[in-house]
């Protein structure tokens, strides 16, 4: 299947990271979803019930980022991917990549970025 929903640049606020500063000051976090979907029906019906809700997932996401800080973004990434497949039936396959543009390192960059794909 190569359907596909793209929610790009999820943007939240939150406090991870394995640097005191970073749990104490935060820092902003973005997130991009790929959701793998049988979009053939919803094509067809017109209808919300036959596919999946991206308001519901942009909040999920929102909500990973802003709570419960870890200490590295790759568990992040996975935790948002896991539980999207685990609330949405529909999608088969997931790729979640988390932007951390601030990331204390000793060197000018755009950003740093981990991505994971997950299936059901």
């Amino acid at each position: 299947m190569s359907d596909q929903i793209f929610l790009t640049g999820i943007a939240g606020f939150g406090y991870h990271g394995l640097i005191d500063h970073e749990r104490h000051n935060g820092q902003d976090f973005f997130v991009d979803v790929a959701l793998t979907v049988d979009l053939t029906v919803a094509s067809k019906s017109d209808e919300i019930s036959d596919t999946v809700n991206y308001a519901e997932i942009t909040n999920l996401v929102v909500t990973h980022i802003t709570t419960e800080p870890v200490n590295l973004i790759e568990k992040l990434a996975g935790r948002i991917a896991e539980n999207i497949l685990k609330d949405h039936v529909k999608v088969s396959m997931v790729t979640v990549t988390v932007h951390k543009p601030h990331a204390p390192v000793d060197a000018v960059l755009k950003d740093i970025a981990v991505q994971v794909t997950r299936k059901r």
